[in-house]
């Protein structure tokens, strides 16, 4: 197959019963390039209400037959859209890097991920049980598992693609058609995903990419035909989200939001080790990722040994900051200019918040680049220490007793990730429990498991991604009652 985007030939229509159609809502959106700002495109179109309801008429239309097809059949088609999307993944990360100005690496990890979702999700097809309950009253109890119909997927600008993997894949293998909205910072990868779903063998309707904005978004969120949304990003946006879907049909939505993830850090750690996780931790993605370790908290007994390495560590990233395009370059720019200037802005205002030790000015004359930056002792009732920032800062604090740190690191609304490094088990899994956290790493910090839940406490979301966890969200309980005495 001959893939037919590039940057050059970008796609500027939506993807709705296996055809590119143009939208008939005349509003166009503008796109630059954040490491230049040079323009990608003004013509980067938004679905309007007639384009939704087309998507939406055309996956309900698909829905019957699809939730009907055999196993193996739904089985196969999962699996050689994965494999497609491997072997596309550099043309894909292209069209992605335009807007992002994610590196090389990022894209062959993003489509690895979406990949291995795929693959996983596809494996549960002729697996995904339900229950049955003892008749000895007379009555045979069968629980089913039934796919909802038409679901939907708004989905974050910081990985456009993994989210495949993490919504679409379990929607689709329960037998639900999905509509995925990517987010209008990064919509190319999403956009060019049409020949690649017509390859692996979807029938028209059920695998459908709407282009948009917020009011796209809003759309699917209050449509009265779409039985689930499954978002992930702000939590400001997870609110409305959670709103219009309980004020249209009372969807059923999973919504994976923001995050505040503090590392506590014992005296009897592996340094080194506890280093390299809360660097890389709060660099991956320039810092623009929910489970960033963004608070870093240190016993007083290896607070200086600590600092000195980790200070000296997020320099070394600065170093490998840049064009995303060139070789050994880690770091990219921030998505765009109001990102750029929220970081900023965050950084600007913390040094009346804390002593700022290491990063804070823009790197470079053009793009949107900001260093790696640290603070430390910051107030802990200050923004910049409880607000999510979501770029490569970080703060740090000191503390001295366990009792007195799980205070603190609760005393927050967030509650995706948590990390505690220590060679004590008894006390890594005492802390473990006294989380309030979705997910707690134990020598380790922010990372996530296909197989296992992803999700978080408080306004961190709601609900669970990925493993038996995301088949349910995308499921609908049915009980089953035969009568055996008549």
């Amino acid at each position: 197959m001959e893939f037919p985007f590039s940057a050059s030939k970008l796609p500027l229509q939506m993807f709705v019963n296996n055809e590119y159609v143009d939208v008939e809502n005349p509003r166009k959106l503008t796109l630059y390039n954040p490491k230049d700002g040079s323009l990608v495109s003004d013509k980067v179109p938004v679905a309007g209400t007639e384009d939704v309801d087309l998507a939406v008429k055309y996956a309900q239309a698909a829905f019957p037959a699809w939730r009907k097809v055999a196993p193996a059949e739904r089985t196969k088609t999962l699996l050689k859209f994965a494999d497609l999307l491997e072997e596309y993944y550099e043309k894909l990360g292209e069209l992605t890097r335009l807007t992002l100005g994610s590196t090389p690496a990022f894209a062959q990890m993003e489509a690895s991920v979406a990949a291995q979702g795929l693959r996983y999700n596809a494996g549960w097809i002729d697996k995904f049980a339900g229950q049955t309950y003892p008749e000895a009253d007379g009555f045979l109890k069968i629980i089913r598992n039934e796919p909802l119909g038409v679901t939907a997927g708004i989905v974050p600008w910081n990985g456009p693609l993994v989210t495949i993997g993490l919504k679409a894949a379990p929607a689709l293998a329960t037998g639900n058609c999905f509509i995925f909205k990517p987010s209008e910072k990064t919509p190319f990868a999403a956009l060019a995903l049409g020949p690649l779903i017509k390859e692996a063998g979807f029938p028209p309707g059920v695998f459908q990419v709407l282009p948009g904005d917020g009011s796209t978004g809003a759309l699917l969120s209050s449509h009265m035909d779409i039985r689930k949304i499954s978002f992930t990003g702000s939590c400001a946006t997870g609110k409305k989200i959670l709103e219009m879907a309980a004020k249209s049909n009372l969807k059923r939505v999973t919504l994976e939001l923001g995050g505040k993830s503090p590392a506590v850090i014992f005296d009897d750690c592996n340094i080194p080790n506890a280093v390299k996780w809360t660097v890389d931790a709060i660099t991956a993605g320039s810092g623009q990722t929910c489970f960033a370790a963004s608070r870093v908290y240190v016993q007083e007994g290896i607070y200086q040994e600590f600092m000195t390495a980790y200070v000296q560590a997020m320099k070394d990233k600065a170093k490998v900051m840049g064009d995303p395009e060139a070789p050994g370059t880690e770091l990219g720019p921030m998505v765009d200019r109001a990102q750029y200037e929220r970081v900023s802005g965050f950084i600007q205002r913390g040094q009346s918040q804390g002593k700022l030790l290491v990063g804070g000015p823009r790197v470079g004359d053009k793009g949107l680049f900001i260093e790696p930056t640290i603070f430390a002792e910051t107030d802990p009732k200050s923004e910049i220490h409880t607000q999510e920032i979501f770029g490569p800062v970080s703060v740090v604090r000191r503390f001295s007793t366990e009792e007195e740190i799980m205070k603190l690191s609760n005393d927050t609304s967030f509650g995706l990730m948590a990390g505690v490094f220590t060679q004590d088990i008894n006390r890594a899994m005492r802390i473990a429990a006294e989380f309030d956290s979705g997910m707690v790493g134990v020598n380790c910090m922010s990372l996530s498991f296909l197989n296992a839940p992803f999700g978080g406490t408080k306004e961190s979301g709601i609900g669970r991604e990925c493993g038996l966890s995301a088949l349910l969200a995308f499921t609908e309980t049915k009980t089953v009652m035969v009568n055996l005495t008549y």
